[in-house]
């Protein structure tokens, strides 16, 4: 079974940057698309990125498009969110997961095998 492991997350003064990583161990996942998603307390888990199984496509929310960007390394792994100019409304615990192969990829029902999670903290 495939799974995957969220890394990278932290506290950041707004405008500092974080680099967030996602690995899988088990089967590969390197020709399926991605997808990052945060949940800040209270609030409904969201979409931030997506990429394409080769890395040539990328999608972003309005939110974070320009302040990140999703990339992957398939030939060591890992799929990164490189998250630049945070601000305190970026706080959430930011969540990686594999998309099923159809549906929107804005929504989380379209989404799979999610990781723990990591927590990025960004303080004004």
């Amino acid at each position: 079974q495939r799974q995957l492991v969220e890394s990278g997350g932290g506290l950041v003064q707004a405008g500092g940057s974080l680099r967030l990583s996602c690995a899988a161990s088990g089967r590969t996942f390197s020709s399926y698309s991605m997808g990052w998603f945060r949940q800040a307390p209270g609030k409904e888990r969201e979409f931030v990125a997506r990429i394409s199984g080769s890395g040539g496509t990328t999608t972003y929310a309005d939110s974070v498009k320009g302040r990140f960007t999703i990339s992957r390394d398939n030939a060591k792994n890992p799929v990164y969110l490189q998250t630049n100019s945070l601000q305190p409304e970026d706080t959430a615990v930011y969540y990686c997961a594999t998309y099923r192969l159809s549906g929107s990829y804005y929504s989380t029902s379209s989404y799979d095998s999610w990781g723990q999670g990591t927590q990025v903290t960004v303080s004004s």
